[in-house]
């Protein structure tokens, strides 16, 4: 074996290692970052409503991501941090709306329904966050956290600052949630399905989709809500 060769393999080998201990960094950082939110939070509770990101809902099957956000948000209901939950997510990979599947399954699994509520506009994670805020709002909840996997919700800890200002993270602990012989309930899916459905893939090209993920909708409603605020004070002042 030549030494160029050599060199080129020991250079593959040491990537590989690097990578592979940076995953495994990476995981323990966000496991650490799991658990010192929940400690957290059991401090704080109850909250009067936790926020749960949709995941696309397919009938034949059900990822394990759902199942995961599901049976979370059910174990901080029962374990009494939260008072309520709101589902967010559209119809936006699939025929069905993210947010009312997410709640019907939900109900079946022993949440009382008028503890649960939905919200169907977001069509990315940062929209979940802040149009799940609104409605939180709306409803009068004030203390108000993101229940979702800890890579998620370190990702959107900028955004929440900026944006949904007072929003805590109670993200998944992993260690208290053993999911391997838990399924999700079939339900009926009339009310979540939608008939004239278009994929976001379809409707939307890959740099249109990121500027979602990163944000657009949600400045652009920030902006309109700053302008309406502003026709009002000058109505008010009868100008």
């Amino acid at each position: 074996m030549n030494r160029r060769l050599k060199k080129i393999l020991k250079g593959f080998v040491i990537f590989h290692v690097v990578m592979a201990l940076a995953l495994v960094l990476m995981q323990c950082s966000f496991t650490n970052y799991a658990e010192k939110s929940y400690a957290r939070a059991k401090k704080e509770k109850p909250y009067d409503v936790i926020i749960v990101p949709g995941v696309p809902y397919d009938k034949s099957a059900t990822t394990s991501v759902m199942t995961l956000r599901l049976y979370w948000a059910k174990h901080l209901y029962d374990s009494g941090f939260t008072k309520n939950i709101i589902f967010s997510g559209g119809s936006v990979y699939t025929h069905f709306v993210e947010g009312i599947a997410m709640k019907i399954m939900a109900d079946s699994l022993g949440i009382p329904p008028n503890r649960t509520f939905y919200e169907t506009t977001a069509e990315h994670s940062t929209e979940n966050v802040y149009f799940s805020w609104k409605l939180a709002k709306e409803k009068g909840f004030n203390k108000i956290a993101l229940a979702t996997d800890p890579y998620q919700a370190a990702l959107l800890r900028r955004f929440i600052k900026r944006y949904t200002p007072g929003v805590k993270a109670v993200p998944i602990v992993f260690s208290l949630l053993d999911i391997d012989d838990r399924s999700l309930p079939k339900i009926d899916t009339t009310k979540a399905y939608v008939e004239n459905f278009v994929s976001i893939a379809d409707r939307e090209n890959f740099w249109e989709r990121f500027r979602g993920t990163m944000g657009k909708r949600v400045r652009e409603d920030v902006k309109q809500e700053k302008q309406v605020q502003k026709d009002k004070a000058v109505l008010m002042s009868g100008n």
